[in-house]
């Protein structure tokens, strides 16, 4: 089994006459951390979303853990974490009720979001804050919970959009 977790070959992304994403190709590695730099509209958050499976490629090819990006997109979502740099949280839940959703999600029991969610409140640095308002919440506390929900399945690979 190879130990490449994301691969992309000549991958494409074009919205009608406009190429968002040119030509990309690269492999990560089981245990790397990579990251994109670029000016506003280079196509960084555009590549994420193919690598995530919320965008289809024009042309390429991209696998994420060994699954099509194209073809197999649910499998990829199911096996990846993402936090996208406008946090996907529900701002009229709690911390508490956020991190619940997101555990009903990704399929976690009512006895592994117990486990979970009292790890996410301890690493995060929540505690007292649970049934507070996500909209109430700075937005360095957002970002907290943000990344928690994103790895509370315990992903394979961690997409981050701007962290």
């Amino acid at each position: 089994m190879s130990d490449v977790t994301v691969r992309c070959t000549s991958l494409v992304k074009r919205f009608g006459s406009f190429t968002a994403v040119d030509d990309v190709s690269l492999e990560v590695r089981k245990g790397e951390i990579f990251g994109f730099l670029g000016p506003n509209g280079a196509g960084k958050s555009t590549t994420i979303r193919i690598l995530c499976g919320l965008l289809a490629p024009s042309s390429g090819t991209a696998t994420v853990n060994g699954f099509d990006v194209g073809s197999e997109s649910e499998k990829v979502k199911q096996s990846i974490g993402y936090m996208s740099q406008k946090f996907s949280l529900y701002l009229d839940l709690s911390v508490m009720q956020n991190i619940e959703f997101y555990s009903g999600i990704h399929g976690l029991g009512e006895q592994e979001f117990q486990k979970k969610a009292k790890e996410i409140i301890r690493i995060a640095g929540m505690k007292g804050m649970e049934n507070t308002l996500t909209k109430n919440l700075s937005g360095g506390w957002k970002q907290h919970l943000a990344l928690s929900c994103s790895i509370i399945h315990n992903p394979k690979v961690l997409f981050l959009d701007e962290p």
